[in-house]
């Protein structure tokens, strides 16, 4: 089997094995209550692991609950509204902790079905979006296939999601998806300054833009989460979190709780910073709170 280098492995996030497992264990909270029985689904940010590897680490690590599943659909790729949908159809993805194969039968149903970019293991176009989960996933749930998907803010990637989930059913597999997006990214870096500078932008950011995408995600509202980022540029993967929240309803999710916020301010005070949410989706009713607001970054 043909595997995918990983491109940012010792630059994001650490290279060998031991640093990666280390990294989690640092990262994890303590088990959950019934909370994750539940969980078919969440929203993660995709910096590098140093700035918001904690909040990623710890929603994946309550997807581990109950059953563990035969595929998880991992949902990023930054891509314009008129861009092709892509996937990753064969082969493996590498991780420091080892190869994650892709599910071949589930990914042959669905370009059977919808157009895509296809990528191999020999070409593809390097992305932190999806490949930063990875070896979370590949901790937590060591023998799951994945489906790597880039979907773009548009109403095809809905589609496509949902397809997802109902293609693996029809395969008899069980499945949890996962979405990958960061939130604003304010200041001279990404030339995006509707608040000016200074402490105010950070609490305009983190209140009002952040809050607004945050709001629509909580809804369980996919074609928001798209809206919102198209209007007010605070979403980087719309698309993929939008997707993961359709396929996550048709798994039967009710509710959206936020695991964590932060910003890049937090670690790395400046006049450019990034928004970071984690978030899970699941089907079953609260049993307690979700781990508070934890300090993120770029």
């Amino acid at each position: 089997m043909k595997t995918r280098p990983a491109a940012f492995a010792g630059s994001w996030y650490p290279a060998h094995a031991d640093a990666c497992a280390r990294d989690i264990r640092a990262f994890m909270t303590p088990p959950a209550t019934d909370d994750a029985a539940g969980a078919v689904g969440g929203i993660v940010p995709h910096a590098g692991w140093y700035f918001s590897g904690e909040i990623a680490c710890q929603v994946i690590q309550r997807l581990n609950g109950g059953k563990t599943p035969d595929v998880i659909a991992v949902f990023g790729m930054h891509l314009a509204p008129a861009s092709p949908a892509y996937i990753m159809a064969e082969g493996a993805w590498e991780t420091p902790l080892g190869p994650l194969p892709v599910h071949a039968a589930l990914a042959e149903m669905l370009m059977a079905e919808f157009p895509f970019r296809i990528e191999t293991p020999d070409h593809f176009t390097p992305d932190n979006t999806i490949e930063l989960q990875l070896p979370f996933i590949k901790y937590f749930f060591p023998d799951v296939r994945i489906i790597p998907l880039g979907l773009p803010p548009a109403a095809s990637a809905l589609d496509l999601a949902r397809a997802t989930v109902a293609m693996a059913a029809r395969l008899g597999l069980t499945i949890k998806v996962i979405g990958s997006t960061d939130l604003t990214h304010y200041g001279p870096n990404y030339d995006f300054m509707p608040a000016g500078s200074g402490p105010s932008a950070v609490r305009w950011a983190r209140e009002e833009n952040d809050r607004r995408i945050i709001d629509a995600m909580q809804a369980l509202a996919p074609a928001d989460v798209i809206k919102e980022a198209l209007t007010d540029q605070n979403a980087c993967c719309a698309g993929a979190a939008a997707g993961a929240i359709a396929a996550a309803r048709d798994l039967g999710a009710t509710r959206a709780e936020t695991v964590a916020y932060a910003t890049s301010y937090d670690k790395s005070p400046g006049d450019s910073f990034v928004g970071y949410v984690g978030m899970v989706f699941s089907t079953n009713r609260p049993a307690g709170g979700l781990t508070p607001a934890i300090a993120g970054g770029q």
